[in-house]
């Protein structure tokens, strides 16, 4: 099982709670449409910390190729497209459990 981890900080700015509450369904949707994804949980930041993310995602696949149909996957693609305009910083974690 290969586990995957990505943390997201959005760009200052007044829309930030709709940009979050929107990217977790957004992801959330996922679940439906990408085979090689298990399960996946998104969780919206309550840390007030300038330091904390705004979002995570933990989301699980059987191994790497699995991992890399959910990355080029069509409705992943749009996901990433929406992230280029609103996010200001991620880290990303990949792990075997």
């Amino acid at each position: 099982m290969l586990r995957h981890i990505v943390m997201i900080q959005f760009k200052d700015g007044k829309a930030k709670d709709v940009e979050a509450s929107k990217l977790k369904m957004m992801l959330e949707n996922l679940k439906s449409e990408i085979p090689s994804l298990f399960t996946m949980e998104v969780g919206l930041n309550i840390n007030t910390k300038p330091s904390a993310f705004d979002l995570v995602l933990t989301a699980d696949f059987e191994n790497e190729m699995g991992l890399n149909a959910y990355r080029i996957h069509p409705a992943h693609k749009e996901v990433l497209d929406y992230l280029k305009k609103v996010v200001e910083k991620t880290a990303v974690v990949d792990y075997i459990v």
